[in-house]
């Protein structure tokens, strides 16, 4: 599976923030269910590597599974080690994304102004990761998008079901979500068939904005 072409073709990436991570392969697979086949595990948490590990070798060929909140490329490559596919940072770490492109590994890069927007891109970025997007929201995105629309966009931060739509329609290539999508509650209560609802529901809203 190619990271960036899944990524665009999907529209959403799944980001998981929780404290418990046992349930990273029946939930990752719910995702999956639902239409999102980009799945990713923070470093926030110190088991991320355990569940990426378990989520990649269960779910092969049909999940794409990534870390995130990588800060230095000592993680990056401690999240590669595990199986990561894709490296998702949330600032601009030139070194992160040279040592990922040693290893052939797409990095979707946090950044916010125009100047650290085309930093990524031009060091090799994949994708750049608008973060935080609910600080501009989407007329930011579609600013942005003016004079640098070669960039490929993935606002994260404060994206949900209700502006979803008016950042794709903007110009982003894809959108990503925490908690508005994982639910900790669901996920705790092992709802997967409810959690595969929600991947559904945020396909269906992208798929719709594209027309």
């Amino acid at each position: 599976m190619n990271v960036s072409e899944t990524v665009i073709a999907d529209g959403v990436v799944a980001i998981v923030r929780l404290d418990d991570l046992s349930g990273a392969v029946p939930m990752t697979r719910a995702l999956v269910d639902g239409g999102i086949r980009a799945v990713e595990f923070t470093f926030t948490n110190r088991n991320a590597p355990r569940a990426i590990e378990a989520a990649r070798q269960s779910l092969e060929g049909v999940a794409l599974v990534g870390a995130g909140t990588v800060l230095d490329a000592e993680t990056a490559r401690t999240a590669i080690l595990a199986g990561a596919q894709f490296i998702v940072t949330p600032v601009v770490s030139l070194p992160v994304i040279e040592l990922c492109r040693r290893y052939s590994i797409p990095t979707v890069i946090g950044a916010f102004t125009p100047t650290e927007i085309l930093t990524a891109w031009q060091a090799g970025a994949a994708f750049v990761k608008v973060f935080p997007a609910s600080a501009g929201g989407p007329t930011y995105v579609k600013d942005v998008r003016g004079p640098l629309p070669q960039v490929r966009l993935i606002p994260t931060g404060g994206v949900s079901a209700e502006n979803a739509a008016e950042f794709i329609k903007a110009g982003a290539s894809a959108v990503a979500l925490g908690s508005n999508l994982v639910d900790p509650k669901l996920v705790a209560a092992g709802d997967w068939s409810a959690l595969t609802a929600r991947a559904e529901s945020m396909v269906g809203i992208v798929r719709q904005a594209r027309g």
